[in-house]
C-alpha cells in the first residue's frame, strides 16, 4: 500500500539520551507536532506529561479529516488518553470509524470512549503481543484485502 492510499498519523517517543521525555505526532504526509512532553506546564496532563492539545488539533485531526474526505485508508496511532484531551479528537475518530477504512491502535485502558469503540459491531480487534507481533503485519494485510 502506497502512502497515497492512506492518511492519518502515528505517535513516537521523544528521547533525551536514555530517558523518554515526550511523544511526537507524525502524519503520513510528513507533518509533525508534539503530542506531549515533560516540559509542557499546566493542564491537561497524562502522568508526568503535559499534553499539547494545540498540536493534536493542528496536526493529527486535519490528517484524519483529509484521509476520511479523500476515501483513503485511515491510520490512527493511537486512540488513547493523550489524544482524547482534545475535544475534537473523539468526534473525528467516530466519523473515521463510520467509513470502515480505519487501521488504528487502541489503548488497553478502559474509558467511556474507548469502550464505545470496543462495542462497535463493525470493527475487528486484534491484540498485539510479543508472541504474535511478527505474524501481525500479514494478518492485518489479509483483513484489509478482504474489505
Amino acid at each position: 500500500m502506497g502512502v497515497e492510499k492512506a492518511g492519518g498519523f502515528w505517535s513516537s517517543e521523544i528521547r533525551k539520551g536514555n530517558r523518554r521525555v515526550g511523544f511526537e505526532i507524525t502524519t503520513l504526509s510528513g507533518h509533525r507536532g508534539v503530542l506531549a512532553h515533560v516540559d509542557i506546564a499546566g493542564r491537561p496532563r497524562v502522568g508526568r506529561y503535559g499534553v499539547n492539545v494545540e498540536d493534536i488539533n493542528r496536526v493529527a485531526i486535519p490528517a484524519l479529516t483529509r484521509a476520511r474526505e479523500s476515501n483513503r485508508i485511515i491510520i490512527i496511532d493511537e486512540i488513547a488518553s493523550m489524544e482524547l484531551c482534545s475535544r475534537h479528537f473523539a468526534p473525528e475518530v467516530r466519523r473515521c470509524l463510520d467509513t470502515r477504512r480505519v487501521l488504528a491502535t487502541l489503548q488497553q485502558r478502559r474509558g467511556m470512549f474507548l469502550d464505545e469503540i470496543r462495542a462497535r459491531e463493525d470493527s475487528v480487534f486484534l491484540e498485539l503481543t510479543l508472541s504474535n507481533r511478527n505474524q501481525m503485519p500479514m494478518k492485518v494485510l489479509t483483513l484489509l484485502r478482504e474489505d
